[in-house]
């Protein structure tokens, strides 16, 4: 037997700074069609948009000075929130850098990761990195995907340019 998910139910996020973090997430939820369900000096938990975010603020022994954020340590490297449309990039990347002022990491691209892959990388005032992607149609598991009939199939690896084999 086997279960068929219905998306990520909620991420929940620690932060080092509340004062930069908590605000940043809250509007750029809001932007997503998110609405604040918990609201506090060290915690901030919006839900909608098929999905919920809480963020929290570390204790003062979990966050010494010499822990930022890197990616490439284990743990989170980042995640993605899929959007319903191609222009919905576009307005994501404009929101994040002209009102929140994020790191863009890149600007919307095309990339090889899946049939008309199209995303924008971002990261939050701590270094937490978020992507929102657009892929049309199904993907992967589409008439043109490597997992639909006729494809290719699993990727034996994965670099910055897609799958390269």
């Amino acid at each position: 037997m086997s279960v068929e998910l219905n998306g990520i139910a909620h991420i929940q996020l620690t932060v080092r700074d509340a004062e930069s973090c908590l605000p940043f997430w809250e509007k750029l939820c809001h932007f997503l069609e998110m609405k604040t369900l918990i609201k506090g000096d060290d915690v901030i938990y919006c839900i909608g948009s098929r999905t919920g975010i809480l963020v929290r603020t570390a204790s003062a022994e979990d966050k010494p000075d010499d822990l930022a954020f890197n990616q490439w340590r284990a743990g989170l490297h980042h995640f993605c929130f899929r959007a319903r449309a191609r222009d919905d990039i576009d307005a994501v990347h404009a929101f994040v850098r002209d009102e929140l002022g994020a790191n863009i990491v890149h600007g919307p691209q095309e990339d090889q990761f899946a049939p008309g892959y199209y995303s924008v990388l971002f990261e939050d005032p701590g270094g937490i990195r978020v992507e929102v992607n657009h892929v049309p149609g199904r993907g992967h598991l589409g008439d043109q995907g490597r997992l639909g009939e006729g494809g290719k199939g699993p990727a034996s690896d994965i670099d910055d340019t897609g799958l390269p084999d």
